[in-house]
């Protein structure tokens, strides 16, 4: 293991950080670069109803396969799921590229999510396995980074592609994109292969966790809209979601090796980081979904500066998690997360005075503030959670908290979805800014409650300032050359 003091793109693990770095990238890119053209994609292909699908869809996928991803990269090994991910990311990137309809892009759509579900978790799985607890505070802010960048050059392509060149570029930039981060991973991620006998798959598991949140997200997508909430079709589809979901907790907590181990939730760290993780989701998703809406539909601005509106709350979750790391390291995950939950409570708290006669500066003052908070609450709790966790178990726990996020994610779309669909009067697809302003009032309603209970999630993480003070005064120690009593 090298040195302690070797953190960095020169270091002897530089390349390898760096390989990391490219892989976030799509996930970072993507994230942001679709939310301001996704008006302007539903116009072209479909309607506006089907905006939420084109997140929902993705998202599922995502959230499908990231516990399936962490634990296979226990069994089968980091480097091969990593490099699975990047090839069906890149033919999502294809299909969405060429898609002719809004069918073909949402199934674009969930290869990019399936692809993104295993590359973010296995990415961060792969860095907790190479880097000490201090180490990564410090690999944070490069991590981090790679979100900044994207958080400013993805709104940006995305309203000028959408507006200037052609929303399909969108898809087509991250082509070079998976080639390159693929070509460094197979050059300098070296993985020790794998020993003894490998833990059995659990495909079982795999499908009634997969049923389930398709019928869950189905029902709330189309119940209003497709049926009735309370006709046969919403009661079946929704009942059938909580029957499989049923399976799947007895199944799991039967099987020794599930595709989703719920057995590690019982854990307080592991628990609570994965509920934080999924109200994380909820608000992030919510907000990047609906506010270059209420840009375009209520404020009447073009996708570009909607872009920018977006953009302000993603880079101020950088500027935070590159330096969380130092913070957490000095007050412990505890404090961190709460004095992050804080502060994005404070800023959707700001989005209920946001009305049609708001200046865009305002709007973006808001999503930074939420960008700040959230910088300071999503990592810490999984980082912590990474550290008590074993080699063997690191994977499903990193995969565990994935999942939490992308189901928030998926299920803040689908549910703001509604809240919108249910309030809004539709003219050719579109919804009128005089419907579309009291329904997005709604939706920062349900983000900002959610963010209230972000805030309480933080509290209840174990107590651990006492640790954060027992590891600073080591690392002091060991700097000056002094063994740690």
């Amino acid at each position: 293991m090298p040195p302690t003091t070797a953190v960095g793109l020169r270091s002897e693990r530089g390349p390898i950080l760096l390989s990391l770095m490219l892989a976030t990238s799509l996930v970072a890119l993507d994230a942001t670069i679709i939310a301001t053209a996704s008006a302007t994609i539903a116009t072209s292909l479909g309607s506006f109803e089907q905006v939420p699908w084109l997140f929902t869809s993705y998202l599922l996928a995502a959230a499908l396969s990231t516990p399936l991803a962490g634990r296979l990269s226990d069994v089968l090994g980091r480097k091969r799921l990593i490099l699975a991910g990047i090839g069906l990311f890149l033919a999502g990137s294809v299909l969405c590229g060429a898609a002719w309809s809004m069918t073909a892009m949402i199934v674009g759509r969930v290869l990019q999510g399936l692809g993104s579900g295993a590359v973010m978790p296995v990415s961060q799985t792969i860095a907790a396995d190479i880097y000490t607890l201090e180490e990564r505070a410090r690999t944070q802010g490069y991590l981090a980074s790679v979100w900044a960048v994207s958080s400013v050059v993805g709104p940006a392509l995305g309203g000028v592609f959408s507006e200037f060149v052609g929303w399909r570029w969108i898809f087509w930039i991250n082509l070079p994109l998976c080639v390159l981060a693929g070509w460094m991973i197979v050059r300098r991620y070296h993985e020790a292969p794998r020993t003894g006998e490998r833990e059995p798959i659990d495909y079982v598991g795999a499908v009634l966790l997969s049923g389930a949140s398709v019928l869950l997200l189905l029902g709330l997508l189309e119940g209003g809209i497709s049926w009735a909430w309370a006709s046969p079709a919403s009661v079946g589809v929704l009942g059938g979601a909580v029957v499989l979901a049923a399976l799947f907790v007895r199944h799991a907590l039967r099987t020794p090796h599930p595709v989703l181990d719920l057995r590690l939730l019982s854990g307080r760290l592991v628990g609570v980081a994965s509920a934080i993780s999924l109200v994380v989701g909820v608000i992030v998703l919510g907000l990047s979904t609906y506010v270059p809406i209420y840009a375009q539909g209520v404020l009447g601005h073009g996708p570009l500066l909607a872009g920018f509106a977006l953009a302000a709350m993603t880079v101020g979750w950088p500027l935070a998690a590159s330096n969380s790391g130092r913070l957490f390291l000095r007050v412990g995950f505890r404090l961190t997360a709460l004095t992050g939950s804080t502060v994005v409570l404070v800023g959707t708290t700001l989005m209920l005075l946001l009305g049609p006669a708001t200046s865009l500066p305002v709007v973006a003052a808001t999503t930074f503030l939420v960008g700040l908070g959230m910088g300071l609450t999503a990592v810490p709790p999984l980082i912590a959670a990474q550290s008590a966790a074993t080699h063997a178990t690191r994977g499903a726990v990193t995969g565990m908290n994935g999942f939490a996020r992308s189901l928030g994610s998926a299920v803040g779309v689908a549910v703001c979805g509604v809240v919108v669909s249910t309030h809004t009067a539709h003219v050719d697809g579109t919804p009128s800014a005089t419907d579309l302003m009291p329904a997005l009032h709604l939706v920062f309603w349900f983000v900002a409650a959610s963010a209230v209970v972000l805030v309480a999630l933080a509290a209840l993480l174990p107590v651990d300032r006492q640790a954060a003070r027992d590891r600073r005064a080591a690392a002091a120690e060991a700097a000056v050359g002094r063994p740690a009593e």
